[in-house]
């Protein structure tokens, strides 16, 4: 839906005049499509048929999302299961972490170029990007300082976008040159995002400026904290925990909508830059990438109105009030909970579950845990007791995420950014599949309902 506008004071540039709300009460009309015609022409409608399920667009080798079993053969829930690269995220985890290692560039690795890499591969590949942790000269001052904004995603854009013109191959659509450009994004993105948000605090906020110098070495997750914070400082722990969480995001597959935007924009052979633009443009929409922060904001209402956390009854009456629509945003959802796919489980969720329980326990917040603990127990149950359901429900990667973040001291400014941090490695990866093999452009068909009409004079309307 939709969000209304409430008129308030705004500048002249911003402004909506009555003649602009009377015009558009007659475009809504004028664009209004009945619901039965869909079915009447047997219209996928969002690329989905009546169950729920994605219409086939495409193949990859990327990632896969598993949430269904044949069962004499009919397709039944079960478990959720996410592959990269044919490796299920639970033994790709499983086996850095045993070896107390950083995971995200052995998994970018692996996205980028199909298989695991080797000590030499991989030293040489995290080399590589820690040598692209460099801005073009002046970059922020005359492009980052000079027009802050409290939008991330959107200063993320205009800054990617800005980037082009200082790339003498920006439209080369090579292999190997768009292979340069993503592994330079994957370490471009979180100075990006991080010096927006900085310059945002001090123009806007009147706060401090912190710019700090990329770490020259060390991982991602590192360089994101040490750039953040204005110590500089982190513990292994919060480290650790913000690299699995930027693995658990990096892609879902070809079917999510901004890897969908990837391969749709980049089937037009345009420049690397404006299709990762497209790309984080997707992922900006609130109903992609923006429900972790939904989550947080959920909880914080939560807590003013269930004063004690152990009372299940309390927290009950509140998870039927967001349902009905009478709580927090009033628009019947309780988020973190349910997923276009997963419907038993999300195995994103199951694997952070842990790490953010580590978290609190580091940051002397077991008793806020188990408060979502509660509500992870009691949504799923409340909801399907309320709600035909088609299949299960279970909560979310986002459920949690939000949780995480928050314990890391990461602005809510930055939680759909950091989305984006990790995601941008998928992107490349689905750009340069879609490039490899040559496809041809992606063009859907809409049928038109519109009648056939002649040309009235303007004497005559």
């Amino acid at each position: 839906m939709a969000a209304e506008i409430t008129i308030k004071e705004v500048n002249a540039y911003s402004a909506i005049t009555p003649e602009i709300y009377a015009e558009a009460e007659k475009t809504k009309l004028n664009d209004q499509i009945p619901s039965s015609l869909y079915t009447k022409f047997n219209v996928k409608r969002g690329l989905r048929d009546l169950n729920g399920k994605g219409v086939l667009a495409g193949l990859t080798n990327i990632a896969e999302v598993r949430a269904k079993k044949l069962v004499d053969g009919e397709e039944l829930p079960d478990y959720g299961r996410l592959f990269y690269r044919g490796y299920e995220i639970h033994n790709l985890i499983d086996g850095y972490k045993k070896e107390n290692r950083f995971g995200f560039e052995e998994i970018a690795y692996l996205l980028l170029f199909g298989e695991l890499p080797n000590k030499e591969e991989l030293k040489l590949f995290e080399d590589q990007l820690i040598f692209y942790r460099s801005l073009p000269k002046n970059f922020v001052r005359d492009v980052v300082m000079k027009a802050p904004g409290s939008d991330m995603m959107n200063v993320m854009m205009r800054s990617l976008l800005t980037l082009h013109p200082y790339d003498d191959m920006a439209n080369n659509i090579s292999l190997p040159n768009v292979l340069r450009q993503s592994m330079q994004l994957i370490s471009l993105f979180p100075m990006i995002a991080i010096y927006g948000y900085q310059a945002y605090r001090h123009y806007e906020l009147n706060d401090s400026l912190v710019i700090h110098k990329p770490l020259q070495k060390g991982s991602i997750a590192e360089n994101i904290l040490h750039l953040l914070r204005p110590d500089k400082e982190y513990s292994d722990i919060e480290a650790k925990a913000l690299d699995t969480a930027l693995v658990l995001h990096m892609d879902h597959g070809g079917g999510n909508n901004s890897a969908f935007t990837t391969h749709v924009v980049t089937s037009t052979q345009t420049d690397t830059y404006s299709a990762i633009a497209a790309a984080l443009a997707s992922l900006k929409g609130p109903r992609h990438g923006g429900a972790n922060l939904k989550v947080v904001e959920m909880f914080e209402d939560l807590k003013k109105h269930v004063t004690n956390w152990e009372d299940e009854g309390a927290i009950s009456d509140y998870l039927n009030s967001l349902l009905e629509g009478n709580a927090f945003d009033r628009q019947g959802l309780i988020y973190g909970v349910g997923h276009a796919v997963y419907s038993k489980s999300d195995p994103r969720a199951e694997i952070f579950h842990s790490y953010v329980e580590e978290l609190a326990k580091y940051e002397g917040l077991l008793e806020e845990f188990a408060l979502y603990e509660r509500v992870a127990r009691l949504a799923p149950e409340i909801i399907g007791e309320r709600r035909k359901m088609y299949k299960g429900v279970c909560v979310n990667v986002d459920f949690y995420s939000g949780f995480a973040y928050s314990m890391l001291g990461l602005p809510k400014e930055l939680y759909t950014p950091l989305f984006a941090m990790a995601r941008i490695v998928g992107w490349s990866a689905h750009r340069i599949e879609e490039l490899a093999n040559n496809g041809k452009i992606i063009r859907p068909a809409y049928k038109s309902i519109a009648p056939e009409n002649t040309y009235i004079p303007m004497d005559e309307r």
